[in-house]
């Protein structure tokens, strides 16, 4: 599997996107995020990603085992972690009742960290050490949006699928933005699996949610582009 990655890193993230897609979008639609299925299958593919990293010592190329340096030059993150939060800006709610709730919130947890690791680590920094980091910034944060439209095929409402996915590509140019200049993908994990975590404990209103999205996406080109002006932590 390493010589195939080293290889060919933009296809091998290509084949884990495809099967993250499509085996657990499939689990996803059948038992729904808090059946203890859908956490144990979630749980073998991060733990296969982590066997991955660990066993061909990338951990130091994707961050996985230091914080960034320079905390002070991305404003301590402070956009990232106010938008977090934001699901739970209608109130606090459980969604899910009993044991559930646990299986959902850890449900949750492993999506933040399986899709950072697919789109930034594998598909983001392939693309990039190909020469075409605009580009790779680009594909790898439409990408991340566009992989949303699975939800089709849980049955979700097409008018809602399509407004996650712009809320979804505003976040991937965020998260591929602080990855790419800060070098580790602690902090994107960390963000990614807040909002997830968050979206099991929040109380629905349609009002809320829109001002939620809509703030992302202003936030997202805000934000972007002061984290454009800086240089990376290698530099």
């Amino acid at each position: 599997m390493f010589q195939f990655y080293q290889k060919n890193k933009v296809y091998f993230a290509i084949i884990w996107i495809v099967a993250y897609c499509v085996i657990i979008g499939s689990i996803r639609g059948s038992y729904g995020d808090d059946h203890p299925f859908m956490c144990l299958s979630l749980a073998t593919f991060a733990a296969v990603i982590l066997y991955f990293v660990l066993h061909n010592r990338l951990q130091n190329k994707f961050g996985l085992n230091h914080w960034p340096k320079d905390t002070k030059r991305y404003l301590y993150f402070l956009p990232m972690w106010i938008l977090s939060t934001g699901n739970l800006w209608a109130g606090f709610n459980l969604n899910y009742k009993g044991i559930h709730q646990l299986y959902a919130m850890i449900t949750m947890a492993l999506v933040g960290f399986v899709e950072e690791m697919i789109f930034r680590c594998f598909l983001f920094d392939g693309m990039k050490e190909e020469g075409k980091l605009s580009i790779a910034i680009i594909i790898s944060s439409l990408t991340f949006g566009m992989g949303h439209i699975v939800n089709l095929f849980t049955g979700q409402d097409v008018v809602q699928t399509l407004v996650q996915i712009c809320f979804a590509v505003a976040w991937g140019f965020i998260f591929t933005m602080v990855y790419h200049k800060c070098g580790s993908i602690l902090p994107c994990i960390i963000g990614h699996s807040l909002i997830d975590v968050f979206s099991t404990l929040a109380n629905d209103s349609a009002l809320i949610d829109q001002i939620y999205v809509i703030s992302t996406i202003v936030l997202s080109i805000l934000y972007c582009i002061y984290l454009s002006k800086l240089k990376t932590e290698k530099e």
